[in-house]
């Protein structure tokens, strides 16, 4: 018997999927937000060398601002005052006569004067993380990911080995105690640290909540499930902006985006456990506890009180239900080992081109918050496009041409003069979608591919796979002082090479959930009985259903496509 069968007996989707789905959504909004917080934490504003020691209450205080910053200050090319560079003494000459070029010129001596109408204090205000220390203040979004990074493959281990809901719970309370501790830092290597934490807390909700949402759902719509899941991360993508627009210091800021965590823990006492890793891990009496509760909330407890612990025994009987199963066992068999690679390859490209295309809102000469929003915004019609296409075209396919439609846009800004700002945005924009798509459909289609005993293992190595990707992203935009379209080639390059690598993978469209490392291990190509019985079976009548109900272990090979077509035709 497969988990889905017992699905179709309590409704695969009721009233309790609908509960587990709201409840996630509050503990996920947080994420986009603290994923996207350095584009407003560590913005740099306009800055120039500090002029106050220069003051000898001569000629110099009686100039104006202007004034002061000609006869201080070099030009650049582009003719704004430059950042990093003053003249040792005022060159009052230069009033007169407006060539600098061959001045000397010293680095700031006295520290710098920010531009506060934007942002009221950030990180690079806080502690002058700009010009020979700006390297720092990108440094932190890496920080934070490969917090991320360690975090997911934390939480994806100890969540196959200690449940879903425990690790949620664990993974809420770390996230907030870290997050609320980073924005009291009192130096930079105390927030670097903090933020390394805070990312390693907050990750295991997303691996964690997204497995539980789709372990619950049918067949029919597990791409629903994801599609919404995915959507948390949209709303979250639009209101960074407005709430980021509304608060302008950072440390009230970082508070602003934890705080939902605080909700999120007092409603996690009404997440259930996974019934499908209660059964893979022999937990029947508990597994029985909460399908009975999913009955009742769904109404079929007329169906739910013919399933006893007795009959969710029979679920999994290929796999030993007392072995723990670790990341080894990713890579102990030649089809996960494939798998894993090709799926950490692709999770790679896929955050690499997402973020990269989201931490450069500046680089187009537009308002950073206006930017942010309509990045965020677009994700909507894209991640409704991908819930069309996900059956239509399938998981793969969709894939593939997600990150081939974002590479193209990628390579297409490369050729667009800088001084086009509002095209650039425009294909930027377009490429956002693109990547959200095929990030919306990569989460979905690996909870797919990894079975069951290993589901959360499997995603939190791909998920770290992924924030290794988003980590570099912030050092690839850096490389733009070495050539200035070299990040866009790079990302354009990443993506391309995710889009063949995704074309290498199976798909999994309307097929069963693998629950054993054999079932990955012994898939053929093509549709398995049970997932074509799954299928159809709303599409025959049930008393002839019922009389043709056989399964992948009880139809002999040689009969199967007799019973397919026999199905196909009623």
């Amino acid at each position: 018997m497969k988990f889905e069968h017992l699905l179709s007996v309590v409704n695969g989707f009721g009233r309790f999927q609908i509960m587990i789905i709201i409840i996630s959504f509050i503990g996920r909004f947080t994420l986009p937000c603290h994923f996207l917080l350095n584009n407003f934490i560590a913005a740099v504003p306009s800055h120039h060398c500090d002029l106050s020691a220069l003051d000898d209450g001569s000629l110099f205080g009686n100039l104006t601002q202007e004034q002061r910053l000609t006869v201080s200050v070099p030009v650049q090319e582009d003719g704004t005052p430059s950042s990093c560079k003053m003249f040792p003494e005022p060159q009052f000459h230069i009033l007169s006569n407006s060539n600098d070029s061959d001045l000397v010129t010293v680095p700031c001596q006295n520290g710098w004067v920010y531009d506060n109408s934007t942002f009221k204090s950030t990180l690079a205000t806080e502690w002058d993380l700009v010009c020979d220390q700006k390297g720092q203040n990108k440094a932190t979004t890496t920080i934070f990911f490969i917090g991320v990074m360690f975090g997911a493959m934390t939480f994806g281990s100890l969540s196959d080995r200690f449940g879903r809901k425990p690790m949620l719970l664990v993974s809420y309370i770390s996230g907030m105690l870290f997050g609320f501790a980073s924005a009291f830092s009192t130096s930079f290597i105390m927030f670097a640290v903090l933020r390394f934490f805070t990312g390693f807390g907050i990750t295991g909700i997303v691996i964690v909540s997204s497995v539980l949402s789709v372990e619950w759902v049918d067949i029919e719509h597990r791409k629903l499930v994801g599609v919404i899941d995915s959507l948390s991360w949209t709303f979250g993508y639009c209101m960074i902006p407005a709430i980021a627009y509304c608060v302008t210091d950072w440390r009230q800021l970082t508070i602003a985006v934890t705080s939902p965590l605080a909700l999120a823990i007092l409603t996690w006492r009404w997440i259930p456990e996974s019934a499908r890793w209660l059964i893979a891990n022999g937990k029947f009496e508990k597994a029985n506890f909460y399908l009975q509760q999913c009955a009742q909330m769904n109404q079929k407890e007329e169906f739910g009180s013919k399933i006893t612990p007795e009959t969710l025994s029979s679920i999994i009987v290929t796999e030993r239900k007392d072995r723990s199963h670790s990341y080894l066992d990713l890579v102990r068999t030649p089809k996960m080992r494939r798998l894993a690679l090709l799926t950490g390859i692709v999770w790679y490209g896929v955050a690499s081109t997402f973020y990269g295309i989201s931490f450069n809102i500046t680089g187009f000469g537009l308002n950073i918050y206006l930017t942010q929003f309509v990045y965020g915004a677009i994700e909507l019609p894209a991640k409704l496009s991908a819930y069309y296409l996900l059956d239509k075209v399938g998981r793969r396919n969709t894939e593939v041409g997600s990150l081939l439609g974002a590479g193209i846009c990628l390579a297409i800004n490369i050729f667009i003069p800088r001084d086009m700002s509002v095209l650039r945005t425009v294909v930027a924009v377009l490429g956002k979608g693109c990547s959200a798509t095929s990030f919306t459909t990569v989460v979905l289609y690996s909870s797919e591919l990894f079975p069951t005993v290993v589901r959360q293992n499997g995603m939190g190595y791909n998920s770290s796979m992924g924030r290794l990707g988003v980590s570099l992203a912030p050092l690839i935009l850096l490389l733009d002082e070495v050539w200035r379209d070299l990040p866009q080639v790079l990302l354009c390059s990443i993506a391309l090479l995710a889009s063949l690598v995704a074309r290498m993978l199976p798909e999994t469209r309307g097929r069963c959930l693998p629950e054993t490392i054999q079932d990955v291990e012994d898939v053929r190509t093509g549709y398995d009985i049970a997932s074509v019985i799954q299928t159809l079976k709303v599409r025959c009548n049930r008393a002839h259903y019922r009389a043709a109900h056989l399964t992948a272990d009880n139809v002999p090979n040689m009969q199967k496509s007799f019973h397919i077509a026999w199905l196909l035709k009623c």
